[in-house]
């Protein structure tokens, strides 16, 4: 089987369900974020040799798979496409729950950064907001799973508090934010 089908070389490509779209339509925005973050959380993986973390990071990315199908798929089609269950919602509450009892509380904000994987972390934060954004733009138009967008909120929480995890487990230095003042 070829990697390429060269059907996309008008600038339209098929959704699940067999309909084309422009590569710009507002679902192939918000799943090709998804799979964005999916590749960052690959780096963020790399990155640490954390046992627990990463077995929960292989999770989150193969639920990022099952929105991204779900995101995909027109109303109506025939495929039967992969979901998740709410519960890994309050997987990732739990999960940060454990690693906030090992953190400092915050009082101010911090700059991104601390370690190289704290780092990465930051990166997933913010590439899941704009994931977050993309799909709430696209409910606007058409309809979402609601879960979908309360994951990917409780996901970029997720990915700040692994950031401080990590920076925290492998003695890195958290930077407070200091305003200018005027």
């Amino acid at each position: 089987m070829k990697i390429y089908t060269k059907g996309g070389d008008q600038g339209e490509t098929s959704l699940i369900g067999g309909a084309r779209v422009l590569k710009n339509h507002s679902r192939i925005e918000a799943y090709g974020t998804i799979d964005e973050l999916n590749a960052i959380i690959g780096i963020v993986r790399d990155s640490s040799q954390n046992a627990s973390a990463d077995e929960q990071l292989e999770a989150v990315q193969n639920i990022l798979f099952s929105i991204g199908s779900a995101l995909a798929a027109v109303d109506g089609h025939k495929m039967q496409l992969p979901d998740f269950e709410e519960t890994a919602i309050e997987d990732l509450e739990k999960a940060i729950d454990l690693m906030n009892e090992e953190l400092e509380p915050l009082r101010n904000f911090i700059l991104p950064g601390g370690d190289l994987a704290s780092s990465y972390c930051h990166l997933a934060r913010t590439v899941c907001r704009r994931a977050e954004r993309k799909v709430v733009a696209m409910q606007q138009e058409l309809q979402v799973e609601p879960k979908i967008v309360k994951y990917l909120n409780r996901l970029s929480d997720y990915f700040f508090t692994l950031g401080r995890f990590y920076t925290k487990l492998n003695s890195g230095k958290e930077t407070l934010w200091n305003p200018r003042k005027a």
